[in-house]
């Protein structure tokens, strides 16, 4: 391992890429540290306390805590992958999108643009939003108000909008700057760098706590390794597949013969990530949202005991809504038929089974039996933080990175890194991370 990270920074090429990506990850949280003009951050501080279990929390992770801190990247990248999602499920219904996902490159580049132009509006609404709800935000009492913005107004409607959609826009170019000419998926990456900058907090905390006698580091330990279990658990689920075998049969073109070979369809035990879970739980924070903007009405209170995270009422309908997000997700990202058509346009089938319907049946019908150990895993994964919040007692920061999307995205993001990392080593004729040139955590199924 070591050898391994003397290797990538004798590559001349791999060091710029990394370094450049380090570069535009510490631009990105620079600005997550400039506030919006005309905001008192400190009656925000305040006031942002009861972000913390709705839907405005679950925004903020993605935003690296720029939300809460309502900075010039308070919506943080969030309108780019809100775009995306609404072109990938377009593509599922109206033929126009499907005909640009089958043209190739230029099929894409007019994809991507729609999809800026998509990012450019749903910024504009969430940063009108974000203005509005900063304008009414007071951290005070009626005797003693303490407004988050001192001098509302349109003039402040219109700067806010104005720098939200900029700073969306910038964050976005970061982004494909860091997947032009850095390395790894550069919106992926800095998802993952927002999380990861709670982590330090964490590790502060509970070592506050050891300190002051609260808990044991016996008690730190056990957290430890279960962390590390977990990590090895989602790895598994994440990199987990699926083989069917496919054999291509022999074509004589002109002098030339293609085919002959054998190969496989790799079907992913997680195939829809972390996207069933962002959906789940978008919706199972919006009774605690409407609770947080309706007040204290008697009969809202009453109702969000069921719909508490500590509630097994919530882990229950958290988890079979989960289930039904994978299968959901699962259908758009990955279609049988268009598998079975393009094999048999290039002469290949799965032995034993016809070209055709009967390949797309077959490969359906094992897509849907590996989907369904995958979902349950997947809402175990979801569920378990909650779990650990009311059985050890730790709080919320430190329970996300047991589990859920925080720990789902890190992994997933880590590993792709990693991946091509490891292939710029070995194309070099470097020896990778492992001597194999492949991460062990690829396991079938």
């Amino acid at each position: 391992m070591i050898q391994s990270l003397k290797s990538v920074f004798k590559i001349h090429e791999l060091r710029q890429r990394i370094l450049f990506t380090i570069l535009i990850l510490v631009v990105y949280r620079v600005g997550g540290h400039i506030p919006l003009p005309g905001v008192d951050t400190e009656a925000l501080s305040i006031a942002a306390q009861s972000f913390q279990n709705t839907l405005l929390g679950l925004y903020d992770m993605f935003a690296g805590g720029a939300f809460q801190k309502a900075t010039v990247f308070a919506l943080g990248i969030m309108p780019y992958i809100s775009a995306s999602i609404i072109i990938q499920l377009l593509g599922a219904v109206f033929p126009y999108f499907q005909r640009l996902q089958k043209e190739g490159p230029e099929g894409r580049k007019k994809l991507t643009q729609l999809t800026r132009y998509g990012t450019v509006a749903i910024s504009a609404l969430q940063g009108y939003g974000v203005a509005i709800f900063l304008q009414h935000m007071n951290a005070g009492t009626s005797a003693q108000p303490m407004p988050v913005v001192p001098n509302p107004g349109m003039g402040f409607v219109l700067l806010t909008v104005l720098t939200l959609i900029t700073g969306t826009m910038f964050i976005m170019w970061l982004g494909e700057q860091i997947t032009d000419r850095g390395i790894g998926n550069g919106i992926s990456l800095i998802i993952m760098i927002g999380i990861m900058v709670r982590f330090p907090n964490v590790i502060f905390k509970e070592v506050t706590l050891i300190s002051e006698g609260v808990r044991s580091l016996f008690a730190e330990v056990i957290l430890l390794g279960l962390m590390v279990l977990t990590i090895g658990f989602v790895i598994l689920l994440t990199q987990g597949t699926r083989k069917i075998p496919v054999q291509y049969a022999k074509r004589v073109v002109g002098r030339k013969i293609y085919g002959g070979q054998s190969t496989h369809i790799p079907l992913r035990v997680n195939t829809a990530g972390v996207m069933p879970i962002i959906f789940a739980q978008s919706l199972m924070f919006i009774p605690s949202t409407i609770t947080t903007f309706m007040g204290d009405v008697e009969w809202l209170q009453s109702a969000m005991r069921i719909f508490s995270i500590d509630h097994w009422f919530y882990w229950l309908v958290f988890g079979l809504l989960i289930i039904f997000f994978t299968y959901f997700y699962t259908a758009i990202a990955f279609n049988p038929t268009e598998v079975a058509d393009n094999m048999k346009k290039h002469g290949g089938f799965i032995p034993g089974i016809r070209p055709g319907k009967r390949t797309a049946e077959y490969i359906d019908n094992i897509l849907t039996r590996v989907t369904l150990p995958g979902s349950i895993a997947l809402a175990i994964v979801a569920i378990f933080p909650y779990i650990l919040m009311n059985v050890m007692g730790i709080d919320y920061d430190l329970a996300s990175f047991f589990g859920g999307t925080s720990l789902l995205i890190l992994v997933g993001v880590a590993l792709d890194t990693l991946q091509q990392i490891e292939s710029q080593l070995i194309t070099r004729h470097y020896d990778g991370f492992l001597k194999s040139g492949k991460l062990r955590g690829r396991r079938r199924f």
